[in-house]
């Protein structure tokens, strides 16, 4: 579908200046847009985008029906001939979509009363006996519909009436009432022609022949409802049931039943059998308010190798003709662009909290998910080779394919709530919609047109924008167009934001013509071939900015006294620096004593993000550290600049306290000594003593019973001291660890 064989056009990114009228130096950054979690951040109309971060065209889609009467949802949609079969709510209506265009073929009769509230219209006649009618909805529903053996219509009607009906001669004729049901959720019919299904809400499966007639229970499961059924290529019937998630696996002939999967959802809403392999959709109500996207999901590492005869990925021979293949320069990755990279794993991504899924499971009842989303799933279709899922809250259609582990958003409705009915007959999808209602048609051919706007490229300062690049696959008779704008209000409403430029066919780099700002948004213009049969295929954007250089910031400064051995009076000086441009800085480390106005060296072009200070090489005192940083390694002597921060007064504090004063005074063998001891810068934060060189220092506290100021008196007792010669020494340490010792001589006399 894709002419993939392509010339290569090999383009560098460059940014001119003119040193004449700029004098600023500035840093040019690069950035990029390559996966379906940044593509999905912006707004598409009619291009899809594949969960490995491609953009292209979309299916053209054409709006069959775009309003029913009284209609609120499309349920089933079932192609026979030439005609397109609705079912919908709440009306139960039935309708024939041909090229004769729409026709209703079935309604519940509506319910009437009299509108008393409302005054009669003068232009009506005056006729006591005239009542104005109020019409009111029928409560029924069309939940499935289906095709038996002979291609007739089958129409399941749910609600205040439920019966399985036929088309015949142009009318719809009841076949089969069960007397204990309401809803009939599922129709399957299997090869023989019987028909199957599904009821709520007793959870019941019957099977009738291939007229309609004989009627018997065949399972009687303890859900609320059988939403589903499908008949597998070994004769059996699957059921999906609601409220508790199961797939049943039933033996119509001999009606023996299993429990095929017992899912973690509420609600089995589809199964669908592809090849050997059953598919099924299970969804749970708690997902309606939280809804997201598949490239929410970390993307998975590599992929996996193409099937026997599939063409790969990014197409073949890229050097033979036919088309254009362009490429982004290679740049230097940003730290933050490589971290979240490195977090993009092999294995497949968690399960959301809250979420649908699409279940695999073998023949040998062996289950994996292959897709997971927040939102519910109505809906489950063969696209011939690929799965089709419709989902709300955002009506979109997704396209899977199991194998590829591709996915690809293929159709999204603006004013539609919910995708609730999807089939495939040839080439064609029909799609049918809910709040509002729609048919719609999506072709096997690419959209003639389709745009791509991407969300705000943010450069962090009002910037200068330079080129944009795509890589990208443009086939013979495709083309690429780009348009931006700029504004500094994050907000893409905004009024201030400049014109989108005229678009400019993308054969290489682009020059993004919007003002300088701190915002950028760039929007591409899609076109396809003229017979719909090739699409541009966009893999990665790529928009430059750069920014005049600006001054670094020291955004703080901390200095603290180490204490690690043989760390004593060093400071540690720590700095955080932010530079705007990403400059390369070096750091000039100063200091003064407070109170002084010049500054002294400590060391130059430091290039760490912290030093130490060895405070022993001054004398005590109060000082204040100034940190500059230089961002002169990346630019010229002309346009370097710097950013400074004084710190915080720091203490230096080499000194030991010492004894201010001191009395002794003896009574008999005691000796009681009082002393007030000081230190300058410090408060004091120890003192102990020890009589006659014993090796216990006893600690002593204040005598006002709290260490916390720079002078503190103490009282010390030492008593039943023997007759003779006696030695008092202290230990007074302040509290960063200065410590003096001083020794007292004691007499003790014989009386």
């Amino acid at each position: 579908m894709i002419n993939r064989k392509s010339t290569r056009v090999f383009v560098l990114l460059f940014l001119v200046f003119m040193p004449a009228l700029v004098c600023e130096a500035v840093t040019s950054k690069v950035t990029r847009h390559r996966s379906s979690r940044d593509f999905l951040r912006g707004d598409g109309n009619d291009v899809v985008i594949g969960s490995r971060g491609t953009i292209q065209l979309g299916r053209r889609a054409e709006v069959l029906v775009k309003e029913f009467e009284d209609v609120w949802s499309i349920n089933s949609i079932v192609v026979n001939g030439d005609k397109v079969y609705v079912g919908t709510s709440p009306n139960g209506g039935v309708y024939a979509f041909s090229n004769k265009g729409l026709e209703k073929i079935y309604s519940a009769q509506p319910i009437s009363r009299p509108d008393k509230d409302r005054t009669a219209d003068a232009n009506e006649p005056n006729d006591a006996n005239a009542v104005r009618q109020e019409k009111h909805f029928a409560n029924e529903h069309i939940f499935v519909m289906a095709t038996d053996v002979a291609g007739r219509l089958l129409v399941g009607i749910s609600g205040k009436r439920c019966a399985l009906c036929r088309l015949e001669g142009g009318e719809i004729k009841t076949i089969f009432e069960p007397n204990d049901a309401n809803y009939i959720f599922a129709i399957t019919v299997d090869k023989s022609g019987d028909i199957y299904l599904g009821t709520g809400p007793q959870g019941k499966v019957y099977r009738l022949d291939s007229l309609g007639k004989k009627p018997e229970l065949i399972y009687d499961s303890p859900d609320k409802n059988i939403l589903s059924l499908v008949q597998g290529p070994d004769g059996f019937i699957y059921a999906g049931s609601d409220s508790r998630g199961v797939i049943y696996k039933i033996n119509p002939r001999m009606k023996d039943t299993s429990v095929l999967y017992d899912s973690e959802q509420q609600e089995i809403t589809a199964l669908l059998f592809f090849g050997e392999d059953l598919y099924a959709a299970a969804t749970s109500a708690n997902v309606i308010g939280a809804e997201t996207k598949f490239a929410a999901q970390p993307p998975l590492g590599g992929r996996p190798e193409p099937r026997p005869g599939e063409e790969p990925p990014g197409g073949g021979d890229e050097d033979s003709g036919g088309g254009t293949k362009l490429q982004i320069a290679n740049t230097k990755e940003p730290p933050a662009e490589q971290t979240a990279e490195q977090k993009a794993v092999s294995t497949r991504p968690p399960k959301p909290a809250q979420a649908s899924f699409i279940y695999k499971v073998t023949k040998d009842g062996f289950v994996t998910d292959v897709f997971s989303e927040a939102a519910v799933f109505f809906c489950l279709a063969d696209g011939r080779g690929e799965l089709l899922v419709g989902s709300g809250n955002n009506a979109q259609l997704f396209a899977i394919d199991p194998a590829s582990e591709e996915q690809t958003i293929v159709y999204g409705d603006r004013q539609a709530s919910q995708l609730t009915a999807v089939v495939a007959s040839g080439d064609d999808v029909y799609v049918g919609t809910a709040n509002p209602a729609k048919l719609i048609k999506l072709a096997k051919v690419f959209a003639r047109e389709g745009t791509y706007t991407s969300e705000l490229v943010d450069a962090g300062q009002p910037a200068r924008w330079g080129k944009l690049q795509i890589e990208a696959d443009i086939p013979r008779g495709c083309n690429v167009l780009a348009a931006c704008r700029s504004g500094n209000v994050k907000d893409v409403n905004d009024a201030s934001f400049s014109k989108w430029t005229e678009p400019a066919d993308v054969n290489g780099p682009v020059q993004l013509d919007c003002p300088a700002g701190r915002f950028c948004q760039y929007k591409l213009v899609l076109r396809g071939d003229a017979e719909g049969r090739a699409s541009p295929i966009i893999r990665e954007v790529a928009v430059a900015d750069t920014v005049p250089n600006l001054s670094p910031r020291v955004e703080s400064i901390n200095v603290t006294r180490m204490d690690a051995p043989g760390k004593a009076g060093v400071f540690r000086i720590g700095y955080e620096v932010k530079d705007d441009n990403g400059d390369k800085l070096i750091y000039k480390i100063d200091f003064r004593k407070v109170g002084r106005t010049g500054w002294i060296e400590i060391k130059d072009a430091v290039e760490t993000p912290s030093f130490e200070w060895d405070g022993r090489t001054v004398e005590d005192g109060r000082y204040e550290i100034r940190v500059t940083a230089s961002d002169e390694r990346s630019n010229t002597p002309e346009t370097k600049l710097t950013g400074s921060r004084v710190s915080d007064a720091v203490v230096v504090d080499n000194t030991g306290p010492v004894i201010k004063g001191h009395t002794i005074a003896k009574s008999g063998r005691t000796v009681t000594l009082k002393m007030n001891v000081s230190d300058e810068l410090s408060a004091i934060g120890k003192v102990e003593y020890t009589v006659d060189s014993d090796a216990n220092w006893m600690g002593v506290v204040p005598d006002d019973l709290v260490y916390d100021t720079t002078s503190e008196d103490f009282t010390i007792v030492a008593d039943k001291l023997a007759v003779g010669q006696h030695v008092i020494a202290l230990k007074l340490a302040d509290d960063v660890g200065n410590t003096t010792y001083k020794t007292f001589d004691i007499t003790i006399e014989e009386k």
